[in-house]
């Protein structure tokens, strides 16, 4: 699950770039949500019965910050920010799991992995202050990465802490059947219904965000659902150390110009990653794990 996840993920950064040069970023994601909504939907309607009432708004809010909101912060950033940097910055996720988790879930961390956070935002501000696309720096649209990434820690949270008994396949179907109205209804209010006229570029620009949405999206979080559920938010989260890789590569071979800012920043965030991993405490991932 883990190498599936590492390539799929690592490969939605280029998808989304080349996504964002035929559609807006709003209309990015919300057709990479109404794909994904489109195939679990189906299944979601009927699953919502499977979700205790108590834990729905787990669920709601898991969805919105894990699925919802993310799907649209990265296209707009990446209007800026390279696929290769978009990659590198995602790595951020386990720092933020170590951080919400001890404000607000009460998981205890040691001073490694304390150190490991400051190391690891300290390579983000490396990367933001001059690893920006093409020697652009801009800091906005890097913070809108970093925002997302926080997202999705806090979602991971959510889902071991509250959530960890609903079946991955019932959980995803039910979260992009809540978020695939809203999803639609931003589609439509994006004027792509108005816009959209089957040229070529228009319908290559469609296959991209289908397979953000279909592969990318609704069965990687299955995938990653489950992964939570098996272990717990932070090993789910390993897949950081591989998934830059995979972005790199793919921006290499589309042309982007890597320099040693981006180096020095990946090495941070990826060496603070594996600081926070390393000897955690017994007791931090029993709660983790709820």
């Amino acid at each position: 699950m883990l190498t599936f996840l590492t390539l799929t993920w690592g490969s939605s950064f280029i998808l989304i770039k080349q996504a964002i040069a035929v559609y807006t970023p709003l209309q990015v994601g919300a057709l990479r949500l109404c794909a994904a909504g489109l195939i679990l939907s189906v299944f979601g309607i009927r699953n919502l019965k499977a979700i205790p009432r108590k834990l729905m708004p787990w669920v709601v809010a898991g969805g919105a910050m894990g699925n919802f909101i993310p799907m649209f912060l990265f296209p707009l950033a990446q209007e800026q920010v390279s696929s290769s940097m978009a990659g590198i910055l995602d790595s951020l996720v386990p720092l933020f799991i170590l951080l919400f988790g001890y404000l607000f879930f009460g998981i205890r961390s040691g001073w490694i992995q304390v150190i490991g956070a400051v190391v690891g935002f300290a390579g983000a501000a490396v990367l933001m202050g001059g690893g920006g696309s093409g020697g652009r720096s801009d800091l906005f649209h890097s913070l809108l990465i970093v925002l997302a990434t926080a997202f999705y820690g806090m979602n991971g949270l959510i889902i071991s802490r509250y959530l960890s008994g609903i079946p991955s396949f019932k959980l995803s179907s039910v979260v992009f059947t809540i978020w695939f109205g809203p999803a639609l209804l931003i589609l439509g209010l994006s004027g792509f219904f108005g816009t959209f006229t089957g040229t070529p570029e228009q319908w290559k620009g469609l296959g991209y965000v289908a397979i953000l949405g279909v592969v990318g999206t609704a069965l990687a979080m299955i995938l990653f659902y489950r992964l939570l559920q098996l272990t717990s938010a932070i090993f789910a989260s390993t897949v950081t150390y591989l998934m830059p890789i995979v972005a790199v590569m793919w921006g290499l071979l589309d042309g982007e110009r890597l320099t040693w800012i981006h180096g020095l920043g990946g090495v941070l965030i990826l060496a603070g990653v594996y600081l926070i991993q390393k000897q955690r405490p017994a007791s931090a991932d029993r709660q983790a794990n709820g």
